[in-house]
């Protein structure tokens, strides 16, 4: 697609990912303490980061097929990351507003993530298109590591500012700087890249109203059960210092450990997709079980092993498992496929993270209990799911 190697190019769009993180998960990692700041219930911060997580992935629905409809992938990747650039930086405006403080961030911390929404399915299908020359499984292995670096740069510059500061507007307001960085960068992938913001000619031999497989919508449903049962870091964080567990400048660290932790998931699951197939993400539901029985726990060290299951569940469901949605649809449809899939996992994590958000002062047990009920499901939807794609590569 250009004078660069499919390499350079998956490692370029890394590094604007890795810049767009620092800004989404510095603001991610502090979000349910820093509505707790400005007089949010848990339950309202339940509601906020479910719902954004939901809005970031149903709203998906509608903008993977405009992204094939109009072949503006790049376009909509654009004005994506641009969002994100600007709302989070907004935040630090919030605590200056009084009684409005909490609407103000909730609806940021939303416009944030329909940025997400607008952006998503169209960075996955370039993303798609790229990662033919390296490998699925390894092209967005690379892509996720990359953007945890950002995912764990940003946590770090939140939680050094919070410690300096004792507020969180400052680190808020210098989160513009790798706002801008990231896209800066994008216009220097367009310059050296060119072709990137072109359609595909292979996408153009897919019809665009051609059904998606059965087995994808099987696949996406289980997923769903997955994203449902991590729940959201917020509401996890909420708990860690409403219980006073863990500080709330010390919040961003634990949340950089995640990362950190995803980041390496992401390159091993990659590696091992790429050699051995889509059975390495029977692995997912087996974490999630684990991590309700560790994050709540009242011990330290527990927890800490939770949130390396929570990163680790996490690092897997936001990349391998977009590698094996690339195999599963025809090429043509891949931004709609993303944009179904993630409208799926939306209502998980909308149902995730308002549940949670409900159960986690009082009810850790049950809460637990029924992820455990939910994994279960998850396991043997995907274990279907792999039987019937072994059978069609057979033939």
């Amino acid at each position: 697609m250009s004078s660069w190697s499919p390499w350079r190019t998956v490692v370029a769009f890394g590094l604007v990912s890795l810049a767009a993180d620092m800004v989404y998960e510095g603001m991610r990692s502090v979000s349910g303490p820093f509505l707790g700041s400005l007089g949010a219930s848990a339950l309202t911060v339940g509601i906020v980061t479910g719902a954004g997580e939901g809005i970031a992935l149903v709203l998906r629905l509608l903008t993977g097929p405009w992204a094939d409809r109009s072949h503006r992938h790049w376009r909509l990747t654009v004005v994506g990351y641009a969002m994100t650039a600007v709302c989070v930086p907004l935040l630090a405006v919030a605590p200056f507003l009084g009684a409005a403080g909490v609407g103000v961030a909730a609806t940021l911390v939303l416009l944030e993530r329909t940025g997400k929404a607008v952006r998503s399915p169209s960075k996955s299908a370039l993303l798609a298109r790229m990662a033919v020359g390296t490998g699925q499984g390894r092209g967005f292995a690379v892509h996720k590591a990359l953007d945890q670096v950002g995912a764990f740069a940003g946590p770090l510059l939140l939680a050094g500012v919070l410690a300096l500061t004792g507020r969180y507007w400052p680190g808020f307001a210098l989160l513009a700087v790798p706002g801008l960085v990231s896209l800066l960068l994008l216009a220097q992938l367009r310059r050296r890249v060119p072709s990137i913001t072109r359609p595909d000619p292979a996408e153009r031999l897919d019809a665009p109203r051609t059904p998606l497989p059965r087995v994808f919508h099987v696949f996406s449903l289980s997923s769903a059960l997955t994203t449902a049962g991590l729940m959201t870091f917020g509401v996890i964080s909420y708990r860690w210092v409403d219980t006073g567990l863990v500080g709330a400048a010390a919040v961003p660290l634990v949340y950089a450990l995640a990362m950190a932790v995803e980041a390496l998931v992401a390159l091993a699951t990659g590696d091992l997709f790429d050699r051995w197939g889509a059975g390495v993400l029977l692995a997912v539901p087996a974490l999630t079980v684990a991590v309700p029985l560790t994050v709540f726990s009242d011990r330290l060290w527990l927890v800490l092993v939770g949130v390396v299951a929570w990163g680790a569940g996490t690092g897997v469901q936001d990349s391998t498992v977009k590698a094996y949605v690339a195999g599963l649809v025809p090429t043509g449809r891949r931004a709609t496929a993303y944009g179904v899939f993630a409208a799926v996992q939306g209502v998980g994590a909308l149902a995730g993270g308002t549940v949670a958000g409900a159960l986690v002062e009082r009810h850790v047990g049950l809460l637990a209990a029924g992820i455990a009920v939910l994994q279960v499901a998850a396991a043997a939807l995907l274990a279907a799911t792999l039987r019937v794609s072994a059978r069609s590569a057979a033939r």
